[in-house]
């Protein structure tokens, strides 16, 4: 289906004012580094996405796989497909050769699945792990438990760990989130210089519409935006 001219508006108007955005929070944060933006596009239409493509949008992440394996012929080749939300260990061969990242690995199971598609594949696949930051009914290893994972990980010849992700609780304030994007900042830094063989910290990928820019002035140097772009989703604005 086209898009209207008033859709193309508005997603025109988010993209601009979230490029915007993100542009002022980094040159504000002392880090004054890159920060790439990854746009969430659950429930989004593959016309969506490559309109937002045709703007300067070069990367999108996608939470299910049965929505992604339904848009994904649809979307613009040059597009960087990305997988963020929670993955199943038997999803993991559907889109093992379609995303150029999983954000989301957070246990051994899904890591030897990712590296036994991996391997059939000949590919390498690169990945995140995705770290708690104390909500329990969140996804995500704990932090006292990530040094044996990242241990695990570095032994699998088709996986390449590339950084860290974590999704903030619900907080109330600036404040209050940018204390909690500092711990996991805290975390990141101190993974990297651990240079554990065949771990590569080079992604910090945290914050959403309600908090990126706390995670940027933390230190992240990628966000995961999704409403603020294409606008509020089933009533909800903070993905």
């Amino acid at each position: 289906m086209a898009l209207t001219e008033e859709r193309k508006q508005e997603i025109a108007r988010g993209y601009q004012s979230v490029c915007a955005r993100i542009d002022a929070c980094a040159k504000r944060s002392p880090f004054r580094q890159n920060v790439t933006l990854v746009a969430a596009s659950k429930t989004r239409s593959a016309e969506e996405i490559n309109y937002a493509h045709s703007l300067g949008l070069s990367s999108i992440g996608e939470n299910r796989v049965q929505e992604l394996l339904a848009k994904y012929d649809d979307l613009d080749r040059d597009l960087d497909v990305q997988f963020i939300g929670a993955l199943q260990t038997n999803k993991v061969k559907y889109i093992i050769d379609k995303v150029s990242l999983i954000h989301s690995v957070d246990r051994e199971d899904l890591a030897l699945e990712i590296e036994k598609q991996a391997a059939k594949r000949g590919l390498i696949a690169k990945i995140l792990c995705e770290v708690n930051l104390g909500e329990a009914q969140k996804s995500g290893i704990e932090p006292e438990k990530l040094d044996d994972l990242l241990c695990f990980l570095s032994k699998l010849p088709h996986v390449r760990v590339l950084g860290l992700m974590a999704v903030l609780p619900v907080c109330g304030s600036f404040e209050q989130q940018f204390e909690i994007c500092s711990k996991f900042m805290k975390i990141f830094v101190d993974k990297k210089a651990k240079n554990i063989d065949n771990i590569s910290m080079q992604i910090s990928s945290l914050g959403m519409s309600g908090d990126f820019p706390a995670a940027i002035a933390a230190g992240a140097n990628t966000v995961r935006i999704g409403s603020a772009i294409f606008g509020a989703r089933d009533g909800k604005q903070n993905q």
